[in-house]
C-alpha cells in the first residue's frame, strides 16, 4: 500500500460548502414541515435582582400574528432546566418564578407567526418589579453581612471546601511570593448564537419530538431533554446542522431551549428561536470569573516547596456549571508542569446577580495555568532568576511518567523541558533579551516585554468513551460515523484520513455522518478536546474490524491465507507478491452483501483515562510607557498534543486558541456596574480583537504520544488558549519590570498599565491582601459535604 496520510497536511474536505455559502445553520434551515414554523421571543429582565409583582400580557396577546404569550404560570414547564447545578437550591427555572436574578433573566415568552411579530409584542408585555439589593462582586457577596440571594441558602456561598488547616503547604519555605489575581469574566461570543427549532411529532410519528439545534453535544442534549419532559429517550430526535462556534457555550440544555420545547408541545406546532447578538451577550453563560489568592513557597535555589491557593469562583445567578470549574478542573490541574510536594487548595463558590457562568474554551484549566505561571514569574523576579531557568529547575522529569500528582491527578506522558526548549529556540529568546536590554539602557518610550508560560491540561476528562462505525458500500465508497459532533474542528477530514489509512479507500470516496441521534445511536459530543482521541480511535478500531472481515472474505475468494492479504496501492485487497490477484472494495462489498454479511462494523472505544497535552509559549509585546498601550509583536507556541494526525488542522487549532488567549490577556472583560447592570454588553464595548490587532504567530509541535489509545493522540482544541494567556500577561509585566512594576491584572488595558507605572511603588501594595474570612469556615475536604473532581 502507498504511504500513510497520517501525519501529513491534508486540506479540510468540509470547507468548500461553507465557503460557497451552503451552510445549514439553524436559522437558515429550510424544513419541509406540514405546519409553518412559529417564532419565539423572550421578555427579559432589565434589572439584576427584583421581585416580580405582576405581569400583564393582555396588550401583547392582542397584537397581529401573536399566537400565545406565556409566563411561568401559563406553560407546563419542568421545575428547572438541565445543566449541572453546583447547588440544587440554586437551580434555575426556565421562566423566572417570583424573582429575577440577573439582567437578561427570562420573564415571559411570546410566540408569533413571524419573528418581527414576536419581537414587537415583547415590547408590550408589562412587568412590575420590586427592586432588591444585588450582589455583583463575588468577594463582597461572600462577605459577612451580605444579603443572601437565595433565602433558603442562607448566604451567597453555593459550595466550598478547604484543605486541612493543620497542614501548612508553606512550611519550610525560605521565600514566599504572594499575589491576588483576577481571572476576569469573559463572554463566549460565538459567531452563531444559540438557536433551536422544536418540532412536536404526530401520534403516528416515530419521534415524539424532533429538535434542530446549534449544540456541541446532540446525544447529551437528547438525554437531558428526555429526562426533563418525561419522554422516552428514543422518542427524541436531535439534529445539529452546521454550528457557528461553541467554545463550551453550547454544551447543554439552556433555559430558552426548555421554553421552546414546552411551547411547541403545548401548541402542537414547530417553534423556532434564534438568539440575537444582544441576547447572546447577556444570556449565554459566561466563562472564567475567578479571583485567586496564590502563595508559592520556594528554597533560595528556586526549588518549589509548596503552594497555597484560595479561589473564589463566581457562579453568577443560579450557581450553574461554571461554579464547579473552580472546584474540579482548576484543582486537578493546580500543580501544572511542576514538582510541587505540598498543595493547599481552598475554594468558595459565590452566587451573584450576574449572567450564569459556564464552560468556556479550557473550562478550569486556563484559570489554573494563569495562576501558576503568574506566580512563577513573580518568584523569578524575587530570586533574580531567568523565568525559563526557574521553570527548568522545577519541571516534572520526563522519565517519571506516568505519574500521579500531589492532588491525585494521573498524568499519562510529558516532556515539558523539551517543549520549553523548542519555544525558546524558535523565538530566539536570547536575542529578544538582548533587544530588551538595549531598549532599557536607551530609556526608550516603547519597551519590550518577553513572557513565558509552560502548561499542562486535561483532555477527554469526565467521559473517555465514544462510539464509531465504518461501512463499505457496494459502489466502493465508505461511510464513517461517530458520536462526537464536529462544528469546525475538522472531523470529516481527520476521520476520513483514518479510514483511508486502514482501508486504502480514497478520501473523496469516504463520507462522514454525525450529529443526528436517529442515525448515530450514541455519543459524547464535542467538548474537552476529546474528539480525535476518542471518536477517531472508535472509527480507527471499527475500520480495523472491517479490514479483518474483508481479509477473510478476500482470502476465500482468492484462495489465499488471510495473513497474505494486504491493502493494495489501487485501494483494494490483494495477495502479497501477486499483483494480478486482487479485489476492489466494490467487489468485496458486493460479495459480502450477497452473503448477508455486509462490510460494516461499529465499536465503542473506552479509553478509560484522560490524557494530558502540554506546551510552552513565548509572547513578545511592546508597551508604550507614556500611554500604557500594549502592542503584541510576535507569539511563539509549541503545543504537544501527542501524535499529530494532520499538522494543518493542529495549526488551525493553535491559531484560534492563541487569538482567544491573547484577547483575554489584553482586551476582553465582561463587566457589570456596582448595581449589577452590564456595561460591556455590546461588541462596541466588549473588545473582541480583529485580525489587525493580532500579531504574527509561529507555531510548532513536539510529539509525546499517549499510551492510552492506538493513535497516540491527545487533545489540541483548548491547548493554545491555555498557554497564550499567561505568556502575554507575563510579557506585559516583564516590559515594565525595570520600572518596579510586579503585576498588572488582566486584561492589561492601557489604563491599567499606565496606572501601574504611575502608582506609588508601582502598585506593589495592591499585589496581595488577606483572603476573605469565608475561607476559614469552609468544610474540610473529605470531612463533610463537598465537591470532588469526579463530580464534574
Amino acid at each position: 500500500m502507498a504511504g500513510s496520510l497520517l501525519g501529513t497536511e491534508v486540506r479540510r474536505v468540509e470547507d468548500p460548502e461553507l465557503m460557497r455559502g451552503e451552510g445549514t445553520y439553524v436559522d437558515n434551515l429550510k424544513l419541509d414541515l406540514a405546519t409553518p414554523v412559529l417564532h419565539l421571543a423572550f421578555v427579559r429582565s432589565p434589572l439584576p435582582h427584583a421581585r416580580i409583582t405582576g405581569i400583564d400580557t393582555s396588550e401583547a396577546s392582542k397584537q397581529p400574528g401573536v399566537v400565545a404569550v406565556y409566563t411561568a404560570e401559563d406553560l407546563n414547564l419542568p421545575a428547572h432546566h438541565a445543566f449541572v447545578p453546583v447547588n440544587d437550591v440554586c437551580r434555575r427555572p426556565p421562566l423566572a418564578t417570583g424573582k429575577v436574578r440577573f439582567v437578561g433573566d427570562i420573564v415571559a415568552a411570546v410566540i408569533a407567526e413571524t419573528k418581527a411579530n414576536a419581537m414587537d409584542a415583547v415590547e408590550l408585555v408589562e412587568v412590575d418589579y420590586d427592586p432588591l439589593p444585588s450582589a455583583t462582586d463575588p468577594e463582597l457577596a461572600l462577605a459577612e453581612g451580605a444579603t443572601p440571594q437565595f433565602e433558603e441558602l442562607g448566604s451567597n456561598l453555593a459550595a466550598g471546601m478547604r484543605s486541612d488547616p493543620a497542614e501548612d503547604p508553606l512550611e519550610g519555605a525560605e521565600v514566599v511570593v504572594r499575589a491576588r489575581l483576577e481571572n476576569q469574566r469573559l463572554a463566549v461570543v460565538p459567531m452563531e448564537g444559540n438557536a433551536i427549532i422544536a418540532v412536536p411529532g404526530e401520534d403516528t410519528d416515530e419521534h415524539e419530538l424532533t429538535v434542530y439545534i446549534s449544540t456541541q453535544m446532540p446525544h447529551a442534549w437528547q438525554g437531558m431533554a428526555a429526562g426533563l419532559f418525561g419522554i422516552p429517550k428514543e422518542k427524541v430526535r436531535v439534529i445539529a446542522p452546521h454550528v457557528g462556534g461553541g467554545f463550551g457555550g453550547k454544551a447543554g440544555v439552556m433555559a430558552e431551549h426548555t421554553v421552546a420545547v414546552a411551547a411547541a408541545r403545548a401548541l402542537k406546532k414547530p417553534v423556532k428561536w434564534a438568539e440575537t447578538r444582544s441576547e447572546n451577550m447577556v444570556a449565554m453563560p459566561h466563562g472564567r470569573a475567578m479571583v485567586q489568592y496564590a502563595e508559592l513557597g520556594l528554597k533560595r535555589d528556586g526549588t518549589i516547596t509548596g503552594l497555597r491557593i484560595r479561589v473564589i469562583g463566581d457562579a453568577g445567578a443560579y450557581a450553574g456549571f461554571g461554579g464547579a470549574l473552580a472546584v474540579g478542573p482548576a484543582y486537578a490541574m493546580a500543580p501544572g508542569v511542576y514538582r510541587i510536594p505540598k498543595i493547599g487548595y481552598d475554594v468558595a463558590v459565590a452566587v451573584t446577580n450576574t449572567t450564569p457562568v459556564g464552560a468556556f474554551r479550557g473550562a478550569g484549566r486556563p484559570e489554573a495555568a494563569a495562576l501558576l505561571e503568574r506566580v512563577m514569574d513573580l518568584a523569578a523576579v524575587e530570586l533574580d532568576l531567568d523565568p525559563a531557568e526557574l521553570r527548568r529547575r522545577n519541571f516534572l522529569p520526563a522519565d517519571e511518567f506516568p505519574l500521579t500528582t500531589v492532588v491525585g491527578t494521573a498524568y499519562d506522558s510529558g516532556e515539558y523541558e523539551r517543549a520549553l526548549d523548542e519555544a525558546l529556540r524558535i523565538s530566539e529568546y536570547q536575542k529578544l533579551r538582548e533587544e530588551q536590554r538595549r531598549r532599557r539602557d536607551a530609556k526608550e518610550r516603547r519597551q519590550l516585554g518577553i513572557g513565558i508560560s509552560s502548561y499542562v491540561e486535561i483532555t477527554a476528562g469526565g467521559g473517555a468513551q465514544e462510539w464509531g462505525s465504518v461501512t463499505v458500500h457496494e459502489d466502493g465508497t465508505a461511510t464513517a460515523a461517530a458520536g462526537t459532533s464536529g462544528h469546525g474542528q475538522g472531523h470529516p477530514t481527520s476521520f476520513a484520513m483514518l479510514v483511508n489509512d486502514r482501508l486504502g479507500i480514497p478520501m473523496e470516496k469516504i463520507r462522514y455522518v454525525q450529529s443526528d441521534t436517529a442515525v448515530v445511536p450514541r455519543g459524547g459530543g464535542t467538548g474537552g478536546s476529546r474528539s480525535l482521541q476518542l471518536g477517531g480511535s472508535a472509527i480507527y478500531g471499527a475500520a480495523g474490524i472491517v479490514l479483518d472481515k474483508a481479509r477473510e472474505l478476500a482470502a476465500e475468494l482468492l484462495e489465499a491465507s488471510p495473513d497474505d492479504i494486504q491493502v493494495t496501492d489501487d485501494g483494494g485487497l490483494g495477495v502479497k507478491g501477486v499483483p494480478d490477484r486482487e479485489l476492489s472494495w466494490a467487489q468485496l462489498a458486493t460479495h459480502a452483501q450477497e452473503r448477508g454479511e455486509p462490510l460494516a462494523a461499529e465499536w465503542d472505544f473506552d479509553q478509560g483515562k484522560a490524557t494530558f497535552p502540554f506546551g510552552a509559549h513565548v509572547a513578545v509585546v511592546e508597551v508604550d510607557t507614556d500611554t500604557g498601550f500594549v502592542t503584541p509583536l510576535r507569539h511563539f507556541a509549541v503545543d504537544d498534543c501527542g501524535r499529530v494526525l494532520n499538522p494543518l488542522i493542529v495549526r488551525g487549532q493553535q491559531h484560534g486558541g492563541i487569538a482567544q488567549g491573547i484577547a483575554q490577556a489584553l482586551w476582553e472583560h465582561y463587566r457589570f456596574d456596582a448595581d449589577g447592570n452590564p456595561t460591556t454588553a455590546t461588541l462596541a464595548d466588549y473588545t473582541i480583537p480583529t485580525a489587525a490587532d493580532l500579531p504574527p504567530y509561529q507555531v510548532a509541535s513536539t510529539e509525546t504520544p499517549t499510551p492510552y489509545n492506538a493513535l497516540g493522540a491527545k487533545g489540541i482544541g483548548e491547548a493554545a488558549t491555555i498557554g497564550a494567556t499567561p505568556a502575554v500577561q507575563n510579557a506585559v509585566v516583564d516590559a515594565l519590570a525595570h520600572l518596579g512594576v510586579r503585576h498588572v491584572d488582566m486584561p492589561c488595558t492601557p489604563e491599567r498599565v499606565w496606572r501601574a507605572i504611575q502608582a506609588p511603588g508601582n502598585g506593589q501594595a495592591d499585589l496581595w491582601r488577606e483572603p476573605p474570612a469565608i475561607f476559614q469556615t469552609l468544610p474540610i475536604r473529605g470531612q463533610g459535604p463537598d465537591l470532588e473532581t469526579a463530580d464534574i
